[in-house]
């Protein structure tokens, strides 16, 4: 994958156009890989993770989990053993607008995970979600299906899979 600052840099049309977003720079990096790509499944719960966990349990086939968890500083909405079952079952990173924990633990995962910060309590487990559907985090709209790429420079979502 190209670095998401020459993606940006070759593709200025893209970024006029709408098609090439750039999220907000305010998520903190986890996880062993730093450089993620797939395509995006959405899901948008607050302060409950049984939809999170739901969804990493499944076959990830290089797919990359996208979180609004409404920015909450609460809870933990994603912990070390989903993100294990999530590298087992093959996605290619989760990126959570709210905040996870097992930091230790996730780090020694290798996926990449991003996230607002770790805080030690958990979430609920009322299963209380929508799958699917767009949602607005780090001042960009994200669609079901749009391709997400992250490095450490930071997180580009695009309508279609870019040649790279």
């Amino acid at each position: 994958m190209a670095a998401t600052a020459e993606v940006c840099d070759a593709n200025p049309q893209l970024i006029t156009s709408g098609e090439l977003r750039a999220f907000h720079p305010i998520f903190q990096i986890y996880g062993r890989r730093q450089v993620f790509s797939g395509p995006v499944v959405t899901l948008k719960v607050f302060e409950d993770n049984v939809l999170v966990r739901g969804f990493l349990e499944e076959k990830g086939n290089g797919r990359v989990l996208v979180v609004d968890g409404g920015g909450s500083m609460r809870c933990a909405i994603l912990g070390g053993n989903p993100v294990q079952q999530a590298q087992n079952n093959g996605w290619a990173g989760v990126v959570v607008n709210g905040c996870i924990r097992d930091v230790d633990e996730i780090n020694g995962c290798d996926i990449g995970v991003r996230a607002l910060a770790s805080h030690p309590m958990k979430a609920n487990k009322k299963g209380i979600g929508e799958k699917h559907v767009p949602i607005t985090i780090a001042g960009t709209r994200i669609f079901d299906g749009e391709w997400l790429y992250a490095d450490t420079d930071g997180i580009l979502v695009s309508r279609t899979e870019l040649c790279v």
